[in-house]
């Protein structure tokens, strides 16, 4: 059994530290709950100031960590425990975690860089450390990318930052070169003019500047000529469809070969000799 002078301390602490935990506590529900109104607020702003779709959850999850790192320490000082010992202690445990995370450190560098310089945005069509894909999401330590066929690639922000990046979409029209091969036999011209033909039929065709048709070189079994077209940048895909299967079609239907490697062999008789 408690005696009376130690059930009289224990009185006197509940009666101090109860009202300063009950003023924490609430302070602590107060201020998350104030945290994650303001962050709603900031994201309207955002949204109203048109900032960088990619940029928005970044800077969300910056501020709304930063604000509660200094809630706790707020609410720890309000409850009576010593913050100098406390946030020395922070650094030191800070410091250990920076070296074992020293890669993630890295990537998130790189975030701070990608969001900085902007090589590419939400939606862009990318290709990155062997990867292709549209930007999905631009996050503190990766990138998000959606694949042609639908998979969803992680790709770390460090190496990203620092490696090549390929932006498919930064510019509106894209050149879209390609090679097709007819015979020795044909008519160079009217293989020339079936193709300008198709060129001028297709309704997305940008003419400035204009497209050009040339004989790239002689192959081996075949005249290769070289179109280059320009397209709008979002019709790349369908274009080359298009080109290759129309070329196809009119070449048949004007006499015109498309020839394949052939190899002869020929069987010496020893008989023969």
């Amino acid at each position: 059994m408690f005696d009376q002078y130690t059930l009289q301390k224990a009185i006197e602490m509940v009666l101090e530290y109860l009202p300063k935990l009950a003023l924490a506590l609430l302070t602590l529900v107060a201020g998350l709950w104030l945290i994650k109104q303001l962050i709603k607020f900031i994201s309207r702003l955002m949204e109203a100031r048109k900032v960088d779709e990619s940029l928005r959850p970044f800077f969300r999850s910056m501020i709304s960590i930063i604000l509660k790192v200094l809630l706790v320490i707020s609410v720890m000082g309000m409850i009576g425990i010593e913050m100098t010992s406390f946030i020395a202690l922070i650094g030191a445990i800070g410091i250990s975690i920076g070296m074992a995370l020293s890669g993630s450190l890295q990537h998130f560098a790189g975030g701070v860089l990608l969001l900085i310089y902007k090589p590419f945005r939400k939606g862009d069509f990318i290709e990155a450390q062997g990867h292709k894909g549209t930007v999905r999401e631009l996050r503190i330590f990766n990138t998000v990318l959606n694949t042609l066929d639908n998979k969803v690639v992680f790709i770390p922000n460090g190496p990203l930052s620092t490696g090549t990046v390929v932006n498919y979409t930064t510019e509106p029209k894209r050149r879209l070169d390609l090679v097709y091969g007819i015979s020795y036999n044909n008519d160079l011209d009217v293989a020339k003019n079936v193709l300008d033909k198709i060129i001028r039929n297709y309704p997305r065709t940008v003419n400035d500047p204009p497209h050009v048709i040339g004989v790239k070189e002689l192959g081996a079994s075949s005249v290769n000529i070289e179109i280059r077209v320009w397209v709008e940048t979002t019709d790349v895909i369908d274009a080359g469809f298009y080109f290759n299967e129309t070329v196809k079609k009119e070449f048949d239907r004007n006499g015109i070969s498309i020839p394949y490697p052939q190899m002869d062999v020929h069987i010496k008789d020893k008989n023969s000799e």
